[in-house]
């Protein structure tokens, strides 16, 4: 019998099962032992609890690579040995810091000619597991970050240091937590994977269908309903995965056929669901990996992170759900067949206690308990809920496929956090950090627009090609400093950077989302990620309001000052949205996109005049928008 995980790989091949792929199973299954371990009776030791993490994970890389596939390359024996060599590599490095853990410790971050060596290996093995789960672009960054370690003494003016020998940066990276053990090891370690491995339960019972189903249920009825539905769907889909791949891949199934068969083009139907899925990163209560970096970055309770980042989340998908309804009228897109449509009522009857985990999950977290151990019983929560229904049953062979596809969901965002630790550490070591955002704040003078253009750009360019959880640490690293030291509050500082290297995913040239919704809508990937770019830039504009008014986050307001600032937002955003799509209740003029383009400008500043302008200008558009309607022959 043949069957795959979610990478692909045969289960059963010539009527048996690979022995790599045992292994495989059989690693999985210990990382999520121990991870379950840990969240119920608690982590142990940061330089135990990490290194056993990373050392599972490489495993998992190294022998992942070589199992066959149905549709990939035959690897080479040379490709198998080195492939070995490097997983026993990996396990030595890392399991090093577990059986000598009180050795290292009593050491004080000396290093032993052993442990020279190890960590030099541990560095290489690092960057070639990253490499082989997520590219090149952050192991390029790291060994540029390592290089300027290194050789920083010969850079001249603020861009230099005194330079530091290989040992002392061997020392940095591998002993202790300022490398490769650091602060984002550490939450994947802990926060991530548990949360990964929740969303692998739900969606092995059918909880990603059914959330699917409601959201086509209920915008299917209305003109560009897919799309809406794809936007609708994305939002409720991250309160559960959190990552904008997998997103694309779960509702991308559904809502890009159903979206090309409506009537929008491919590259359309692409871009819409890899816009809507990025943006379910932003979305409560489990947001993405980048959220839990924060709460342990900031230090401000993960709880606080999740509720500031409920407005600015709904605001991302309503000028989203805004853009996608005037592109539906723009190309005349019909209202769906009646009979395309699932049965709300019948989806919540057959598949709605399968999302009974979500309130336990929330519930847990507002009791005030940890994010593990509320991931921990609702994951069990969840497999307990699928035997409610026969057809929803989580059988072994799910159970297993779920523990697979959650594990490997968990490898790229580990080995990320393993080579950014690299970078962090580099960064701490020099002192860069103070030193570009001290080049930030005098690259803009003083100006708070600009700093906040400059850190969305260093956002993106950082962020190109890698996990939002890499980009943000980084950027949360060199920038938010930056940011607040021009005023912004320390919570609205990091969401920025937060949201900003969310939106790298679909950014071209390496867009992550995008790529994967290309090979749903068969369509070109470049293409998308410009066509995401277009349908998201009124999304790009979202963080410059709740960084101008940090009430958007519940900082300092009241609900009346709240409401009225939702409320201009909304409309500011809305306003890009229309001048973008140039349509409106019809064709917008190049003066009439100007003057929309202006009303967003105005409502960004949070001043009253500005706003008071902005409104009246944007009532006058749309009164001219309503005369010219009549005026039109019918």
């Amino acid at each position: 019998m043949t069957d795959t995980t979610g990478n692909g790989t045969a289960i059963g091949q010539g009527g048996g099962t690979h022995p790599l792929l045992v292994l495989k199973i059989a690693i999985a299954v210990l990382l999520t032992g121990f991870s379950l371990y840990t969240a119920l009776f608690g982590v142990m030791t940061d330089m135990v609890q990490r290194p056993v993490h990373l050392g599972l994970v490489l495993l998992l890389v190294f022998v992942g690579t070589v199992i066959p596939t149905r549709s990939g390359p035959v690897e080479s024996h040379v490709s198998k040995a080195v492939s070995a060599l490097l997983a026993i590599a990996g396990l030595v490095v890392m399991f090093y810091h577990v059986i000598y853990f009180k050795e290292v410790a009593d050491r004080y971050g000396d290093l032993t000619q052993t442990e020279f060596y190890l960590g030099i290996a541990a560095i290489l093995v690092v960057l070639e597991a990253t490499r082989r789960a997520i590219g090149l672009p952050i192991v390029i960054l790291a060994v540029v970050f390592l290089l300027y370690a290194y050789f920083g003494n010969l850079l001249p003016g603020v861009a230099g240091h005194r330079g530091y020998s290989v040992e002392r940066i061997v020392s940095q990276m591998y002993l202790g937590g300022g490398g490769i053990f650091g602060t984002p090891l550490g939450v994947s370690a802990t926060f991530v994977i548990l949360i990964v491995l929740f969303g692998a339960v739900l969606e092995s019972s059918g909880a990603g269908k059914v959330l699917m189903d409601i959201a086509t249920a209920l915008t299917g009825r209305s003109r560009g309903g897919p799309a809406k539905a794809a936007v609708v769907g994305s939002s409720l889909m991250g309160m559960i995965s959190g990552t904008a791949v997998a997103n694309v891949l779960t509702t991308g199934t559904i809502s890009i056929p159903l979206m090309k068969r409506s009537g929008y083009r491919p590259e359309a139907s692409g871009a819409i669901e890899a816009v809507a899925s990025t943006g379910g990163q932003l979305m409560p209560p489990v947001m993405g990996a980048a959220a839990f970096l924060m709460a342990d970055l900031t230090g401000i309770p993960y709880f606080d992170i999740a509720g500031a980042a409920i407005l600015p989340a709904l605001l991302f998908y309503i000028v989203l759900f805004a853009v996608v309804h005037l592109e539906a009228l723009k190309r005349n897109i019909p209202v769906l067949d009646l009979g395309d449509l699932p049965s709300l009522s019948r989806t919540l009857i057959d598949g709605g206690h399968l999302l009974l985990s979500l309130p336990l999950f929330i519930y847990l977290i507002f009791s005030g308990y940890s994010v593990m151990y509320a991931s921990f019983w609702a994951l069990i929560a969840g497999v307990a809920l699928s035997y409610l229904r026969r057809q929803t049953w989580l059988t072994p062979r799910k159970i297993l496929r779920a523990i697979v596809n959650g594990t490997e969901a968990v490898i790229p965002v580990a080995t990320a956090c393993a080579s950014a630790g690299i970078i962090i550490g580099v960064i701490t070591l020099t002192g860069l950090g103070l030193k570009f955002s001290s080049f930030i704040v005098s690259l803009s003078a003083g100006s708070l627009f600009l700093a906040l253009v400059l850190t969305m750009l260093a956002s993106l360019i950082l962020g190109m090609g890698l996990p939002t959880a890499a980009a943000y640490i980084l950027v949360a690293t060199l920038a938010a400093p930056a940011l607040e030291t021009l005023g912004i509050p320390k919570l609205a500082a990091h969401l920025f950077v937060f949201y900003s290297a969310m939106l790298s995913a679909i950014t071209p040239p390496v867009a992550l989302a995008a790529y994967a919704a290309a090979g749903l809508a068969n369509a070109n990937p470049f293409r998308i990620a410009l066509t995401a770019c277009k349908f998201g830039i009124a999304a790009f504009m979202v963080p410059y309001f709740f960084a101008y008014h940090p009430v958007l986050l519940g900082i300092g307001a009241t609900p009346l000052v709240m409401a009225l600032t939702v409320a201009t937002a909304i409309i500011g955003a809305t306003s890009i949205a229309i001048c973008v799509q140039g349509w409106l209740l019809r064709a917008l003029n190049p003066i009439e996109r100007i003057g929309f383009g202006a009303v967003a400008l105005l409502l960004i500043d949070a001043t009253l005049i500005t706003d008071l302008i902005g409104i009246v200008l944007l009532a006058a558009l749309v009164a001219v928008q309503l005369f010219g309607q009549r005026r039109q022959p019918r």
